[in-house]
């Protein structure tokens, strides 16, 4: 889907300087919680701040900063409720197509389709591991099936992460109620295709070391039941619910607004948030509250006096971020691919620095004017990522071109003669000009040190400043897509019961 078609288009500034709630940030549970919030008529001004946009630019190509992978909207019954509010569910529904095949898998001596047809999948399985195939066909419908079982528990709207001693009660007696979600994951053996099959959870969930069940199962299960692509990948998805935030009255400062789109720093009043100013700006946007959806460091410099701000800062810093998805484009012709080559790739590289390699199709796509781009027919962008320790970003660019040829040698192997027919090889954290600090972690992988409630919480939504709440990726880490958006739809409900602001469609 060509970009220029779905072009962003928002007013050229926002209309006033004093709003109900500011959400500061790019990532996509900030967007639904604004949107959310100006739905339920709350005045709301959206600050991308640390936005990427739609990818990156490298010799006229728009390129991808990493896979993304989703699941079904079915697999996400609460987030599908939410979406169905603001009237996007049966577009962003459509829009998420499945790859093709689902999703193949590639090891040492073997390569094998997971298709979504049972019975090709168990023909498949059986001709590549014999009888050792239908073990793995149960093992696989069972881990898709998994997250049903705890469907119920999320449809209760439980508070996570929960807040004191009375939160943290209530969730426990509501975990008693629903024993799946201490239920053992069905991927537990250690049967090569099953355990590259588990090599797909980081790249799903914000864990760096998932361990409990519920944050081993819920995020892989409701992918595996159809592993599904969304045309632009994260930044599309949150740029459709940043214009339905337009739509609805609210403002927004990003990419393409003459006004600038980067803070400069958090204004307090005492201890409550009061507003916030842009770079090179002397406007002072003020709210009643903050709502903020970027990762802790990048909020973390904008608090300039840190005397008066300790606790927030405390906060903040019970997250630390252990490793971050290393990325490598190749631009191809689509004839000079292998046959047969899926368009999701776990490839199982028998290498204990990189893990398993991740690697995607795209279209391939060139900038044109005013920040569009187009597709280019016959030609494709193979996307691959590969985890790799945070600090490879302070090792500088010789490391940092090392670990590019690692991931190139992978991909020469996946695809042979492909190499010579390459048009482009970009890696965003060598090639993306101008792109910097957190705007350049597209997926981290944190872990924290506060109790992680069934495994997948991190910090807590409130914090010591009353009147900032957090809806970030730092918020559910271990339900990934999914808990991205919970982080944005329970964020709108703290904002709505700090403000207690009426929505005139109810009586």
């Amino acid at each position: 889907m060509s970009t220029s078609a779905a072009k962003l288009k928002l007013p050229s500034g926002p209309s006033r300087h004093v709003y109900d709630v500011i959400v500061l940030g790019s990532q996509v549970g900030g967007a639904l919680a604004a949107a959310l919030l100006a739905k339920r008529n709350h005045r709301v001004l959206l600050v991308e701040h640390d936005g990427m946009g739609p990818g990156y630019e490298h010799d006229g190509f728009v390129l991808p900063y990493a896979p993304f992978v989703a699941p079904p909207l079915k697999a996400m019954p609460i987030v599908e409720e939410a979406l169905a509010e603001l009237g996007l569910a049966t577009s962003i529904g459509r829009a998420l197509r499945p790859h093709v095949p689902e999703l193949q898998l590639v090891l040492p001596k073997n390569r094998v389709d997971l298709t979504a047809d049972a019975a090709r999948r168990r023909a498949e399985l059986t001709r590549e591991f014999g009888e050792a195939g239908e073990g793995i066909q149960g093992a696989l419908t069972g881990s898709a099936a998994q997250h049903e079982a705890t469907d119920a528990f999320f449809k209760e709207g439980p508070q996570l992460p929960p807040d004191g001693f009375f939160e943290s009660w209530k969730l426990k007696g509501l975990i008693k109620e629903h024993p799946g979600l201490t239920a053992t994951p069905r991927l537990a053996s250690e049967d090569p295709a099953l355990s590259l099959v588990r090599g797909l959870l980081p790249f799903l969930v914000h864990l760096e070391k998932p361990s409990a069940p519920l944050s081993l199962t819920r995020a892989l299960s409701q992918v595996l039941t159809s592993p599904s692509t969304y045309p632009g990948g994260m930044d599309a998805l949150r740029d459709v619910l940043t214009r339905r935030l337009a739509e609805l009255g609210g403002d927004v400062l990003g990419r393409d607004n003459p006004a600038g789109f980067i803070v400069e720093e958090l204004a307090f009043d005492g201890s409550k948030f009061a507003g916030v100013k842009l770079v090179r700006s002397d406007t002072l946007y003020r709210a009643s509250c903050l709502v903020t959806a970027t990762d802790s460091g990048a909020l973390r410099r904008l608090v300039t006096d840190k005397k008066h701000h300790r606790g927030l800062l405390e906060h903040l810093d019970q997250s630390n971020t252990k490793s971050l998805l290393f990325t490598v484009n190749w631009v191809v012709p689509e004839a000079a691919l292998p046959r047969g080559m899926g368009e999701l790739v776990l490839v199982d590289t028998q290498d204990a620095e990189l893990g398993p390699l991740l690697v995607q199709q795209h279209p391939a796509r060139t900038a044109a004017s005013a920040g569009t781009s187009k597709d280019v027919e016959g030609v494709r962008v193979v996307c691959a990522g590969a985890f790799v320790p945070a600090s490879a970003r302070d090792l500088g660019e010789e490391h940092l071109q090392a670990l590019a040829l690692k991931i190139d040698e992978h991909l020469d192997r996946l695809m042979p003669f492909t190499k010579q027919h390459r048009a482009l090889r970009s890696a965003p954290y060598l090639d993306a000009g101008g792109v910097r600090g957190s705007r350049l972690m597209p997926h981290p992988l944190y872990s924290f040190e506060s109790e992680a409630f069934l495994g997948v919480t991190g910090l807590n939504q409130r914090t010591p400043a009353k009147n900032v709440i957090l809806a970030g990726r730092e918020v559910l880490p271990g339900l990934g897509l999914e808990g991205e958006l919970l982080a944005g739809m329970r964020a709108a409900k703290l904002v709505q019961d700090m403000l207690k602001k009426k929505d005139p469609l109810k009586r």
